[in-house]
């Protein structure tokens, strides 16, 4: 039955095809890329299928010993504009568009002389490569903006019932077989009509990618709020990166996915050497590395799901990892590790020593040296993952958003990654924080922002030495923080992600030691929460600014 739409526009339905063994007696050939050209030629030459093309392709298929028809021949109009012209034309769409069961279309093709093509061998232009080029003007880029190749891919996919399209030098040796079985079966034509289409839609969302970029409008956007605006529509075409062995446990498949052209960030990590990386493995890499990257001075950082139970700031990164480790050496083992500099070979002694065990060892670059000392040693060896993780913004491919999926949809917001503004900050108590004491407050404050809340860190100095994460009241993240801290609360910073909602946590800090709190503020209760850190002598810093991390 029609629906109302198709019956209004008098589109008569089609009849399904007779045969599911199309012949391939005669194709149409034009590529860009031009990777395995030699095997096509020789396949279709030794099948003795008859072959029209254009341009440089035909000249490439001739090379090859195979006689080719130019399509200028076939419509008697010559290639114009430079190549722009070259195969609109209808006695090219009408051969790939005919039906092969309608008597009035071939009827057509009789009656203008044109002849039906089997197949069509197309790939795009490079636009995709081109733009990825810093010197890419866009004269350039328009001129690599295909027309006529994806009209052809697109009318034989549409007509996959009586048309193969084959659109990847991969797709070549299977199209070449079925040829030699007497054609190709309506599944395969359906297969290779879906994988067409994929392509030539993939082409399309980067060019108007890079057509919004030139034009200076950037998506369609809404108003979101104080951070700006966000895109009303997220086009998003990723393919599989990695295929894992399983997801968080052991009955759930798994994989990472990025998108296409994405290559920073995780998408575009390099693994040096050990086992395949696991589902969580990834999670807590990309904890890791962004903790690592929010620090300008050589850092390092011990990441137990998904959270630092360790992480330090020094001179170099052997020493800030040495420190990093000896935090809560208990969790450490493990866990996984990641530096913001090159990790080199002090970097590698470091974890050498007895009873240290770490799953993964993230870097920008990894010292030769390192690589193999790690893998040399016994205890090592093929245990270890040495995983490189170029720098640069990973966000671009998303419009700048950060992405994360709940039931049937996406989360999207921007990332939480821009440096605290230390002018906006405020002392709020009579007393203010010591010199000494403003470096480990910032480096605090850095820190809480990718801890789990509610959360607390507790530093002394330069590095983590205790973290509550994760907990459903503030005041039990403080407990556990100063636990884990133990006597190197003494002394030492405590940095909150969210306000104090009850002065409760202000005795435990004092019991504690801290010499100093920096927290955002903004609950109702300040007055009190000021009050009490008074009393008890500690000096507060408010930020204004919330790093919530669920």
């Amino acid at each position: 039955m029609l629906s109302s739409d198709t019956a209004s526009h008098g589109i008569a339905p089609v009849a399904a095809p007779s045969v599911d063994l199309v012949p391939v007696r005669r194709v149409l050939v034009s590529v860009f890329d031009k990777t395995g050209i030699d095997r096509l030629a020789a396949g279709l030459k030794a099948a003795g299928v008859r072959v029209a093309s254009t341009g440089g392709t035909a000249s490439a298929l001739a090379a090859h010993g195979l006689d080719v028809d130019d399509v200028s021949a076939i419509t008697g109009f010559p290639e114009v504009l430079d190549g722009r012209v070259k195969t609109l034309h209808p006695h090219i769409f009408a051969g790939i568009l005919a039906r092969g069961d309608r008597p009035d279309d071939l009827d057509v093709l009789a009656e203008h002389g044109i002849e039906r093509f089997d197949a069509v061998i197309v790939n795009l232009y490079a636009f995709e490569s081109v733009i990825a080029k810093p010197d890419c003007t866009p004269p350039e880029a328009i001129e690599l903006i295909d027309i006529g190749g994806p009209s052809l891919v697109r009318a034989a996919a549409k007509n996959h019932a009586f048309a193969a399209v084959v659109t990847h030098p991969d797709q070549y040796d299977d199209f070449l077989a079925a040829i030699g079985r007497g054609g190709t079966t309506l599944a395969e034509r359906r297969l290779l009509a879906a994988r067409a289409f994929e392509h030539t839609a993939r082409y399309d969302t980067v060019i108007a990618r890079w057509m919004a970029d030139h034009a200076g409008a950037g998506p369609r956007h809404q108003h979101a709020g104080a951070e700006g605006l966000l895109p009303a529509r997220l086009d998003l075409d990723v393919d599989c990166r990695l295929t894992l062995r399983y997801g968080e446990n052991p009955h759930q498949a798994a994989a990472m996915y990025a998108p296409i052209g994405t290559n920073l960030g995780l998408a575009g990590l390099r693994q040096r050497c050990g086992k395949e990386l696991s589902y969580n493995n990834l999670l807590d890499l990309d904890a890791a590395v962004r903790l690592a990257n929010l620090v300008a001075d050589p850092a390092a950082v011990v990441i137990k799901h998904t959270n630092p139970c360790g992480a330090a700031s020094d001179t170099k990164v052997a020493a800030a990892l040495a420190t990093a480790m000896a935090a809560d050496p208990t969790s450490a083992f493990g866990s996984i590790v990641a530096v913001n500099r090159m990790f080199d070979r002090a970097a590698a002694e470091v974890l050498l020593a007895p009873g240290l065990f770490v799953e993964v060892i993230a870097a920008p670059a990894f010292e030769e040296a390192a690589v193999e000392l790690l893998t040399t040693k016994p205890t090592w060896k093929s245990s270890v993952r040495m995983v490189e993780v170029p720098p640069g913004n990973p966000w671009d491919a998303t419009a700048g958003l950060e992405l994360r999926s709940v039931a049937g949809g996406l989360l999207a917001q921007r990332p939480d990654d821009t440096p605290d503004d230390p002018a906006a900050w405020r002392v709020v108590t009579q007393k203010t924080p010591a010199a000494e004491h403003t470096a480990a407050l910032h480096f605090a404050f850095t820190l809480v922002r990718r801890l789990t809340s509610n959360a607390i860190c507790v530093c002394q100095r330069m590095s983590l030495v205790g973290a509550g994460v994760g907990q459903t009241s503030r005041v039990d993240s403080v407990r556990i923080a100063l636990e884990k801290a133990g006597e190197r609360a003494h002394g030492a910073v405590l940095a909150s992600d969210a306000f104090f909602p009850f002065p409760d946590s202000i005795e435990l800090i004092q019991q504690a030691g801290i010499a100093a709190i920096v927290q955002p503020g903004g609950s109702k209760r300040d007055p009190e929460v000021i009050a009490a850190a008074d009393a008890a002598g500690i000096p507060m810093v408010f930020t204004a600014r919330r790093h919530f991390r669920h």
